[in-house]
């Protein structure tokens, strides 16, 4: 017999929708700032989807877009090859951010303006890298072996 403490459910919940709308309002920044927006909007959603029936329409437009950015991006090697070297930029920002070096000479602001946020900004930066390389690599595995392979049974039925 499972002990039920009474307003658990309606805390979970609560705990599940508040992550939920974190992702999607993340997401939908990382549309526009760096980072894994289709895939965080899609985490989002996926959460919301079993509370709501609207967020229930959006998961498979959404999650057939995001598999299709995901495509078109390991679609040739100078665009895998792109995608590495923001990676990395992504990745040498972060760091950089954390250090928090003195602004350089040129640097006509306050300085507190320059790189402002110090490791939690770089932290963020340098998770957002990692997770764009993960989705690189899974998609390199997923599509480019699926392109190959249907090549090589094309020309095995010629």
């Amino acid at each position: 017999m499972r002990l039920q403490i009474p307003g658990t459910r309606h805390a979970r919940r609560l705990v599940v929708e508040v992550i939920a709308w974190v992702l999607v309002f993340a997401g939908l920044a990382a549309l526009v700032l760096p980072g894994p927006g289709l895939l965080l909007l899609f985490a989002g959603l996926l959460l919301l989807s079993q509370q709501y029936t609207w967020a229930q329409r959006h998961v498979e437009p959404v999650r057939a877009r995001a598999l299709e950015a995901a495509r078109q991006g390991v679609a040739t090697g100078p665009r895998i090859v792109l995608s590495l070297i923001g990676v990395a930029w992504l990745a040498g920002l972060g760091v950089v951010w954390g250090l928090h070096p003195d602004p350089p000479a040129w640097w006509m602001w306050p300085e507190r303006w320059w790189l402002p946020g110090g490791w939690g900004t770089g932290i963020s930066l340098i998770v957002s890298a990692a997770i764009a390389l993960g989705t690189i690599i899974y998609s390199i595995r997923r599509f480019r072996r699926t392109e190959e392979s249907q090549a090589e049974e094309s020309l095995d039925h010629n």
